[in-house]
């Protein structure tokens, strides 16, 4: 009898201990994922175009925005830490090769009209706030360096008119 009540408490101890390092685990990982941080390199290489249209929004008032990773990256050198981020501390702590979030991720307020009324803490979180400060910002500064430069500054050049 005691062999087996010994085995049963064993058991329970062992499966409790499974059981609550998956718990915490898993705690862990929403932990890392919360503070952005990535863990797992990417294996894929990433696409030559990617299409910049949020499931964020419902209905988007302006076309997607054809993004030539290839080109800003090949072409241009643009370093991947200008778009691809991870703070903690107040430091982007990205590195070449760390798991890549979509932008809504940690991007993911949605307001599109009077964005620019909400809170710093919410213009930090706004999607649409995060794509202009970044493209259009990096893309002033260009034309100001250089005025002959084709780096699209506006709405159109970036989200061409829908075919009707």
């Amino acid at each position: 009898m005691k062999k087996r009540s010994l085995l049963v408490f064993l058991v329970c101890l062992i499966s409790f201990g499974l059981i609550f390092s998956g718990i915490i685990c898993k705690a862990g990982e929403e932990q890392k994922k919360c503070e952005g941080k990535a863990a797992a390199a990417s294996t894929q290489a990433p696409p030559a175009t990617i299409e910049l249209y949020s499931p964020l929004w419902k209905t988007h008032k302006k076309s997607a925005v054809m993004f030539s990773h290839e080109k800003h990256a090949k072409e241009y050198k643009v370093s991947c830490t200008e778009c691809h981020h991870v703070y903690k501390d107040g430091k982007n702590v990205w590195k070449e090769g760390m798991e890549v979030e979509k932008c809504e991720a940690c991007h993911n307020e949605p307001t599109v009209k009077g964005e620019k009324k909400l809170s710093p803490e919410l213009q930090k979180k706004n999607l649409k706030l995060a794509f202009h400060n970044n493209c259009i910002g990096c893309h002033k500064k260009l034309k100001k360096e250089n005025p002959k430069t084709k780096a699209p500054t506006t709405c159109s050049k970036c989200h061409p008119k829908k075919k009707k």
